[in-house]
């Protein structure tokens, strides 16, 4: 038997899924490499003998993506799988075309090939593109869930930046555990607005092993919530599936992948931030919505957002630091702090790039399109030193935190400062308690 070759392109996260669900202990195939894009860093690694199988004693090489011609000539491959998300569909066709013209077959992994079963009832959590609102809608559908006496385990797409041995089974509990395992700041950012409601995260690097883990988690579970990062299409078989719409970018809902993928399997689409959108674009995202889906439940909300410090913004020359991957490949031209910043009436948003030091310089070039705005980029520990000197060098009066986490706590800013918090109010009936409800019943889950 001629096993295929295989290459996986990937950015550390469904690349890694896709292998171990599918490629691992497949003897029809030969998995010769990784690519790897979008997260820096993470080229020019292994995934490691001890994550790859009994096939792969010697671990399987990560190469950036540019290198991907040549990789496909050199080591003779048969087929290049496609497997990262948040990703314009022109530009996943460019891949397609560059993967082609080298003599190799182009792969989409759907859900039937690399969803998992789980004995416990799952929801999942989606969005059509970074920056949605699915984390705190996730955050929502916990509170309800917990108001209801469940125990709630919420499992987060992948985000393994460093040692992927270390990584694989992450639970956090407690803030301490963010340190313990090392987090970045994106890994905080998603991580600790749970912890810090009390409720358990899963992470890491094998979904399988974390699935098994998260079902007996020694505190009880009653329902596996898949937080989906990156608009990625869940790792598990979901019994309840929810989507969220972003208003901002109508048209996206048809236009990214897997975004749409996620759109065609929801069971709810929530329409979120229509208090910062036009009636126009509302009405855009509802016809696409019907357009592909007309059996979707459509729940409309607010994106409630509060400050820690009004009086810091109001009249003040701010700089506005906001989520990372929502303004470079989320393509976001603004986020919480920005919106903030304009209902309290900032006296001017102060432009970070003449300021920007280090590897910060690498993300501006990278994503051209940010303007004024500040990402919170600290996949490394350089990088958040970048970070740090970039806000302090800025000639401003004040700075808006618009990220999930308090940077303060981790970074130290030597100018006044406040937090944006922003939470999911549903405006319509049906609303997520309803739906829950349902859920509750269908899977026999109330408690006496």
């Amino acid at each position: 038997m001629n096993k295929k070759n295989v290459i996986i392109i990937g950015a550390a996260g469904r690349d890694f899924h896709n292998f171990n669900t599918y490629y691992r202990n497949n003897d029809y195939y030969n998995v010769v490499a990784f690519t790897a894009a979008q997260i820096p860093d993470i080229d020019d690694r292994k995934y490691p003998s001890e994550l790859a199988g009994s096939l792969y004693p010697e671990g399987i090489p990560i190469y950036p993506q540019d290198k991907l011609p040549q990789l496909i000539k050199e080591l003779d491959v048969d087929e290049c799988v496609f497997a990262y998300s948040d990703v314009k569909y022109e530009n996943v066709m460019a891949i397609s075309a560059i993967v082609n013209t080298a003599g190799a077959n182009f792969t989409l992994l759907g859900p039937k090939s690399t969803s998992l079963k789980s004995t416990k009832p799952v929801i999942s959590v989606c969005a059509i593109r970074t920056g949605s609102g699915k984390s705190q809608t996730s955050r929502k559908i916990i509170e309800i869930l917990m108001e209801n006496n469940l125990k709630v385990i919420a499992v987060r797409h992948p985000m393994p930046y460093g040692n992927l041995v270390a990584q694989k089974v992450q639970r956090f509990a407690t803030i301490d555990d963010l340190k313990k395992h090392n987090c970045t700041v994106e890994e905080m950012e998603e991580y600790e607005p749970h912890v810090e409601r009390g409720n358990i995260i899963y992470a890491g690097v094998d979904y399988e092993e974390i699935l098994r883990a998260a079902e007996n988690d020694p505190d009880g579970c009653d329902v596996i919530l898949w937080d989906g990062g990156n608009n990625d299409f869940s790792f598990y078989q979901a019994d309840l599936t929810i989507t969220i719409v972003d208003p901002h970018r109508p048209g996206h809902e048809l236009s990214y992948y897997p975004g749409e993928v996620n759109l065609r399997l929801a069971d709810v689409a929530v329409i979120n931030k229509i208090d910062s959108a036009t009636p126009e674009n509302i009405a855009s995202v509802i016809s696409n919505i019907n357009k592909v889906n007309p059996n979707a439940t459509i729940i409309k909300a607010e994106s409630k957002i509060t400050v820690d410090n009004p009086e810091i913004i109001t009249g003040k020359r701010v700089l506005v630091v906001e989520d990372g991957p929502t303004l470079t490949h989320g393509e976001m031209k603004l986020g919480a702090g920005t919106v903030a910043a304009e209902r309290l009436g900032a006296g001017e948003l102060v432009d970070p790039r003449p300021y920007i030091v280090g590897k910060l310089k690498d993300t501006f070039k990278t994503y051209p399109n940010i303007g004024a705005l500040l990402p919170a980029m600290g996949y490394g520990e350089q990088q958040l030193k970048d970070l740090e000197e970039t806000i302090n060098n800025t000639d401003c009066d004040s700075v808006i935190i618009g990220t999930p986490i308090d940077l303060s706590r981790i970074i130290n800013i030597n100018k006044p400062c406040t937090r944006v918090h922003y939470d999911l109010e549903e405006i319509s009936s049906p609303n997520l308690n309803e739906i829950l409800q349902d859920f509750i019943k269908q899977h026999k889950l109330e408690k006496r």
